[in-house]
């Protein structure tokens, strides 16, 4: 079993918990990042995603929050 992700993040306006968030994963080797779907075909070609991948849109307050914290 995967260890618990661990909240790092997420957006200040969020109201329901379901909503942009930054997780770091064990020992913050890599991270996952909770976002919207990009369904705009245009941006979806222009990222050029090999099968398996995907984006999400994230706002910017949710990163700037996690960088600001680590000073």
């Amino acid at each position: 079993m995967s260890a618990p992700l661990r909240w790092l993040s997420g957006d200040s306006d969020c109201k329901n918990g379901q909503c942009p968030t930054l997780w770091g994963t064990d020992g913050d080797k890599d991270y996952v990042v909770q976002g919207y779907v990009i369904t705009d075909r245009e941006r979806l070609a222009q990222l050029d995603l090999p099968e398996g991948e995907t984006a999400v849109v994230v706002p910017a307050a949710v990163l700037e929050e996690y960088f600001r914290a680590q000073g």
